[in-house]
């Protein structure tokens, strides 16, 4: 049986992922094999040399970088605070403050290790999107982890080491490597990349049509050259799967 390997880079301090995430999730559900999808989460960190202590709040982090007066920074918030609740989620972020995401991701990886990466994935996006919890506070890692049935005492003893900081500077080359510079980035079966919170239609199709090339190189020796040789020609037609390549999908050997 053929199985579809999604790979997704995100960040636990994007807002834009946590839609994405949802609206992925959205397309999986409604697509017939997902049984034979497998997902994998990858660390990416928006701002690596950022501080550990918490610093501007996301709408003032947005207005320096973004420019424009206050309320264009409020239209913006606003803006995706209305994506996110369409997606049944509760945005505040007034409330989220800007920090460096390393000890959060390092937790990620602890927690898929310990079989509940789902869980605690969740509850950190939600925490800090919605409840302005900040990622860099251990008390409040372990207490997010605890919630998503981690031991307190074994995820406190692993923040206070250095265990799985490479696993996320791995996931962070192989980000480069792939040229994938923003999140969230998806990559289905090492053939199309998707860049950003795409529409859930946009999931489906790419979804689908990895699948059935994934399905006709099981079948084929050669099949995984020519697939991937026809992804690419596709890409630059622009015929990604209904999906233009302006809409954010490409090959995954192209810039999104």
């Amino acid at each position: 049986m053929s199985t579809l390997t999604v790979d997704i880079w995100s960040d636990l301090v994007c807002p834009w992922c946590y839609i994405g995430k949802r609206r992925f999730e959205t397309a999986l559900a409604g697509f017939e094999r997902r049984a034979d999808v497998r997902v994998r989460w990858h660390s990416f960190e928006l701002d690596p040399d950022g501080s550990p202590h918490p610093g501007l709040t996301l709408p003032e982090r947005s207005r320096r970088a973004l420019g424009g007066t206050r309320a264009d920074t409020d239209r913006r918030m606003a803006a995706v605070t209305e994506l996110a609740a369409q997606e049944g989620l509760t945005y505040r972020l007034d409330r989220a403050r800007a920090v460096n995401s390393f000890d959060a991701h390092r937790l990620m990886h602890y927690a898929e290790r310990m079989g509940r990466g789902e869980e605690v994935r969740e509850r950190l996006m939600r925490a800090y999107t919605a409840d302005g919890a900040i990622l860099t506070d251990p008390a409040t890692l372990v207490a997010i982890a605890a919630d998503g049935g981690l031991d307190p005492a074994a995820t406190r003893e692993m923040l206070l080491s250095g265990d799985f900081g490479e696993a996320v500077r791995a996931d962070e080359r192989r980000a480069r490597e792939l040229g994938l510079s923003g999140v969230p980035s998806f990559v289905f079966g090492e053939r199309y990349a998707v860049s950003g919170a795409q529409p859930a239609e946009v999931f489906a199709q790419v979804l689908d049509r990895a699948w059935r090339e994934s399905a006709e190189s099981a079948e084929s020796a050669g099949g995984a050259e020519s697939a991937g040789g026809a992804a690419a020609q596709d890409a630059e037609a622009g015929e990604t799967g209904g999906a233009a390549a302006g809409d954010g999908v490409c090959a995954v050997d192209r810039s999104c």
